[in-house]
């Protein structure tokens, strides 16, 4: 099993205002988000709260299951990503490690990296525009131990540049993998 974890654990407070909750078309982000890994054929996901714990559990509701980071305050991306990783460990075979504030992914690049996956079998998949890394990207389980021992301040980022020789990119023709909603002005200029 293949399973998406969603970080929708932070305090939005670039934003101002819980961000995962902002309307998107018609929707909102967060669910935005999740709908993407469903309609690529990702059907478990795993959404990490934090901040707003009981609103974003609320919209979630049903579409998704959700588990409370604890440390979200002092924890950053790396705490979130050890909390799903924990909590799947006896299911998935490997993650997609995704944003909750990244509603312009795209069904067809999750696609793509699932193709990848399973054509390959690599154990780091890594979305690429421009030789740009994004999200979201894909760990296969030989990786999960280390990355539940790593401690700050070692981040996500660190533990991709220790494996670059080890990442499989997936190449794409557009920003999508890029692009997440840090400020309003972020918000206002990409939102549908």
């Amino acid at each position: 099993m293949i399973t998406a974890i969603v970080l929708a654990a932070g305090q939005s407070k670039r934003m101002g205002q819980p961000k995962m909750l902002l309307p998107w078309g018609k929707s909102t982000v967060l669910q935005t988000v999740i709908a993407a890994f469903h309609s690529a054929g990702v059907e478990d996901v795993l959404v990490i709260t934090g901040a707003l714990r009981e609103q974003v559990e609320a919209l979630v509701g049903r579409s998704a299951q959700t588990i409370f980071n604890a440390n979200y305050t002092e924890g950053e991306m790396l705490s979130s990503v050890q909390v799903g990783l924990a909590q799947k460990q006896r299911e998935a075979r490997a993650v997609f490690i995704g944003l909750g504030d990244q509603p312009q992914i795209q069904p067809r690049t999750i696609q793509g990296i699932l193709q990848s996956y399973q054509r390959t079998g690599a154990s780091l998949i890594v979305p690429s525009y421009m030789n740009h890394r994004g999200h979201p990207w894909l760990v296969g389980r030989e990786h999960w131990e280390e990355l539940l021992r790593l401690e700050p301040p070692a981040t996500m980022r660190n533990f991709l540049h220790d494996h670059a020789g080890r990442i499989q990119y997936f190449e794409v023709d557009n920003d999508s993998i890029l692009a997440d909603l840090d400020t309003p002005d972020d918000y206002l200029k990409s939102r549908p």
